[in-house]
């Protein structure tokens, strides 16, 4: 069988950019979202068979995440938090919870399977395969469980394995699925299992993507790989949830593709088309990746951003497409991509973040102690902060927090400078974000479209670079702030690109 040529990188500065121009071969590598994967047909019809780019079925490689839904059940619910599997377990005091658990979870799997497979000799192998998946995972949590009832062992020491563990399991289902489906309907699909099941050795990521990937042959195959790769550091421990960019990312850089492809539910554009309207969003067709970086700082993700270094070192062009749409070329993502002159390319946010305010009058000349302190205290509860601003005698942070978890943050800065006054406030973020933004004047637009419209603008940024401005504004006007902003900065020119109003 024909070896991939996987270039076995070194972490130097040298490695990967010396490659950036011109050792790049000539497949991409795609990953296609939880929601896409529950539209199998979508999928087959608009991903495989139609690919990005080329009319060749092969010559790609395709990174899948679990079925829409499936990784809440194993964790936890995304948004609301409610306990999957792992929370249940981690939490349990003898209870019977997450057992149930996983029985639930199989009859959905069960019935996922129903419903792609049909009855047959083909559902019964999709059953086993998932059968053995969750009935190791099963006994390995009650063998553990067992264990640390004794007091010589501590179950939060192994919560991490655990959670990884439970996590590779929806990716082991869908690419398993996946890979039968597409063999069944005439495309030599094959499963690519990168999730490390029952492994006696724990390996780098790099080096178990190079193994798995060595005896696939691009020009005859169609690898199906699983979004959850299993290595020696744990992917979960940096990226949670986010962990399928990175085995997306790492093996388009060690594959040295064309181009990486992220297949998504939605198109790239210049704002939610639910709040600006269908009519008035306009999908994005060109951007970079230093605007992929602050649209992952609000909680927008095109890509994590330290999935995208590698991506970017390597100078592979990253492309986002929507599912749905596949004659649409989608966003293309570039290192060194300009808009040719200065305009507003997104107006994005994000609601819910809390304002933590640190006042001092003793601050004044010493603002650096206080900062380094309070940002050591957000590391260790591990807060994610979304900006922050510092003048004299004020230190303000961001937060992307829980009102509970914001609150014992401020009572240990209030035990740490009992002299301060500290308060916090719920607010929301919104940014206009452009490749370039030098022009004079675009900030007073931003602000007087906002005071036209009653918002009260609590703070404002923009830095040097001018990529970004940033809008501190109350929860509540998070909504009409967008349409206001996308109404004065944003227009659909008659080819479809976003431009600035010089008004």
């Amino acid at each position: 069988m024909k070896e991939i040529q996987i270039q076995s990188l070194q972490d130097t500065p040298s490695s990967e950019s010396d490659q950036a121009s011109g050792n790049r071969g000539v497949h991409t590598v795609e990953k296609i979202g939880g929601t896409s994967m529950s539209n199998y047909a979508a999928v087959r019809d608009n991903i495989v068979k139609k690919p990005a780019s080329g009319d060749s079925l092969y010559q790609r490689i395709l990174v899948v995440s679990a079925y829409g839904g499936i990784t809440d059940k194993l964790l936890e619910h995304k948004k609301n938090g409610k306990p999957g599997i792992f929370s249940l377990f981690a939490n349990s005091t003898g209870e019977d919870s997450w057992h149930q658990a996983f029985r639930e979870l199989k009859i959905l799997l069960y019935r996922i399977n129903k419903n792609f497979f049909g009855e047959g000799e083909l559902l019964e192998e999709a059953n086993r395969f998932i059968d053995a998946r969750l009935a190791s995972a099963s006994g390995c949590l009650t063998d553990l469980d067992r264990l640390c009832r004794h007091g010589h062992f501590s179950l939060d020491e192994h919560l991490s394995t655990v959670r990884e563990m439970l996590a590779s399991i929806g990716e082991a289902h869908s690419a398993w699925n996946m890979a039968a489906l597409l063999r069944r309907d005439g495309v030599n699909a094959r499963f690519v299992d990168l999730t490390g099941w029952q492994t006696s050795s724990h390996i780098p990521l790099d080096e178990r993507i190079i193994q798995a990937f060595s005896p696939v042959d691009l020009e005859t195959e169609l690898p199906i790989a699983t979004g959850y790769a299993h290595s020696e550091n744990g992917l979960m421990a940096t990226f949670d949830r986010g962990y399928s960019e990175m085995t997306f990312s790492r093996i388009a850089v060690l594959t040295g593709a064309r181009e990486a492809v992220i297949h998504k539910e939605f198109h790239l554009s210049s704002a939610d088309p639910k709040l600006v309207g269908e009519e008035n969003a306009v999908p994005i067709g060109r951007t970079n990746y230093d605007v992929a970086d602050h649209l992952a700082n609000l909680g927008m993700e095109a890509i994590h951003p330290k999935a995208a270094k590698g991506l970017r070192k390597k100078n592979i062009p990253l492309r986002v497409k929507n599912t749905f749409e596949p004659e649409h070329t989608g966003t293309l993502i570039t290192t060194d991509y300009s808009s040719d002159s200065p305009m507003v390319e997104i107006i994005a946010g994000r609601r819910g973040v809390y304002a933590l305010e640190v006042f001092d009058q003793e601050m004044a000349g010493n603002v650096g102690r206080y900062e380094q302190e309070i940002l050591n205290l957000i590391k260790k509860m591990r807060i994610y902060t979304v900006a922050k601003d510092i003048n004299a005698n004020t230190v303000t942070h961001y937060l992307a927090a829980s009102l509970k978890v914001v609150k014992r943050i401020r009572s240990v800065i209030e035990e740490m400078f009992p002299e301060a006054e500290v308060d916090q406030k719920k607010v929301s973020i919104v940014s206009v974000i452009g490749t370039d933004m030098s022009e004079a004047g675009m900030l007073s637009q931003s602000v007087r479209s906002l005071a036209e419209s009653n918002i009260n603008v609590l703070s404002v940024h923009q830095s040097m670079r001018q990529v970004e401005m940033r809008f501190v504004i109350a929860e509540d006007d998070f909504d009409q702030a967008v349409k206001s902003l996308h109404s004065r900065l944003v227009e659909v020119h008659d080819h479809g690109r976003a431009i600035t109003l010089a008004q």
